[in-house]
């Protein structure tokens, strides 16, 4: 790579460590002598990156510098067009707009030469109608926010039941999306199939555990695995 290509790569390497990186680690990693490692510090600090350490201790980037912006290669260039594309016929509209915004966020650091790339229509992703579209902005609040949901629910076999449960989780599969959640009426985890959902409502109650804590939970229960409908 070229040196300002490994300058960025530098950068990119501190930025993903929160506790001090030897130089030994970095030069290695880097495919350099950590001669040529402390002179690329010494050159990223005299143009005004925030790098704090010394050779035998450590280098770490300081929290809340940012990275310039970043080269993109035509591979990574398609997996993020795929993803966006992914992302607007699978999941709701919000979130769509949300994907599109971000590329048009990248479009606008690119090279010219590359800014075709975002156009190109060779990846393609069929568009999807999924019912209960409608419910996922709202569970997904609930589930940043780490509050409990009331729902009206129809299994499969039609029956309707209401429940209270505390989302903490979904999954976007290829026929179904699942909100994976603590029911208060059953108290244990279960899927809920968010196209059986006939109506959500966000309460102002939080569930007394974290959400991490209950992902945890579920995966030791083997929740991760695809889950049944219910």
């Amino acid at each position: 790579m070229s040196r300002a290509e490994r300058l960025l790569a530098l950068l990119q390497i501190l930025h993903h460590h929160r506790q001090p990186v030897s130089g030994a680690e970095l030069a290695r990693t880097l495919g350099v002598s950590q001669r040529t490692l402390y002179r690329d510090i010494a050159s990223l600090q005299a143009q005004g990156a925030a790098i704090r350490g010394e050779p035998g201790v450590g280098y770490l980037l300081t929290p809340g510098f940012l990275l310039p912006p970043m080269m993109f290669s035509r591979g990574e260039l398609e997996a993020l067009l795929l993803g966006t594309r992914w992302v607007a016929a699978h999941t709701d509209h919000e979130l769509a707009d949300y994907a599109q915004q971000a590329l048009g966020k990248i479009a606008g650091v690119l090279p010219p030469k590359l800014r075709p790339e975002l156009d190109a229509d060779s990846l393609r992703v069929p568009a999807r109608t999924h019912a209960g579209r409608e419910h996922l902005p709202l569970l997904r609040q609930a589930i940043r926010e780490e509050r409990k949901i009331a729902i009206a629910y129809r299994d499969q076999r039609g029956r309707m039941s209401r429940r209270i449960i505390w989302p903490f989780a979904l999954g976007f599969f290829e026929r179904m999306r699942i909100v994976a959640a603590w029911c208060e009426r059953r108290r244990q985890f279960r899927h809920f199939q968010v196209e059986r959902l006939v109506s959500a409502e966000l309460l102002p109650e939080r569930y007394p555990s974290r959400r991490a804590q209950l992902r945890k939970q579920w995966q030791a229960l083997g929740g991760n695995r695809v889950p049944s409908r219910h």
